[in-house]
């Protein structure tokens, strides 16, 4: 059994939402949560984060400088940058998120105003996802933070170490699965070398 090489386990390429899939998914959001649950998504779709980062943000964890910290696996903190569709999709949430009743310091809450469930989060992703017509292709709240480091790589040119850091990946090799999803940027890459024609 020693000089049997171990078969090389393929990576599957992580399932994702399109930009026009992820403008179709926020624009569908509504219902009595619509802020809070518009935010939600806004935060997965541009920060990447995970479910757990997600239900444990405390409003004051967000800096007045734009920046949030987020506590990653194994209790490791980062500081992700919130561009201005996330402090925006906040600051609306915020000025409807109920204070008086609540002791809890959680950002999103629930309906009996205390710190959102992981259950509940996913509940409402789903529910979106079926509303916007993005229902039965097995696409999840895992997904959306594929969609975000697919979009960030794809469409904005994103270094794949600055990525690694955003994630809150331990090792490069994980995220490096990003950079294979897009065919259509290898093609154009071969193409651009000046020897192609």
């Amino acid at each position: 059994m020693k000089n049997l090489d171990a078969p090389k386990v393929k990576k599957t390429l992580p399932k994702y939402l399109t930009l026009e899939e992820s403008k179709k998914l926020l624009s569908v959001v509504d219902g009595k949560n619509k802020e809070r649950d518009f935010a939600i998504l806004t935060l997965f779709l541009n920060c990447g984060m995970r479910l757990s980062e997600l239900v444990s943000i405390n409003y004051n964890d967000i800096r007045s400088d734009g920046t949030l910290v987020i506590t990653g696996k194994g209790n490791k903190e980062r500081t992700v940058y919130l561009n201005q569709a996330c402090i925006d999709a906040i600051t609306a949430y915020m000025k409807i998120r109920p204070n008086d009743k609540v002791k809890d310091r959680a950002l999103f809450l629930s309906s009996r105003y205390t710190r959102i469930s992981r259950r509940t989060v996913q509940d409402m992703v789903e529910k979106n996802l079926e509303k916007a017509g993005l229902g039965g292709r097995g696409l999840s709240v895992h997904k959306l933070r594929h969609t975000a480091a697919t979009l960030m790589y794809q469409h904005g040119n994103v270094d794949v170490l600055v990525l690694k850091e955003i994630l809150g990946h331990e090792n490069l090799g994980t995220t490096e699965i990003y950079t294979h999803i897009q065919s259509d940027a290898t093609k154009k890459a071969i193409d651009s070398n000046p020897l192609a024609n």
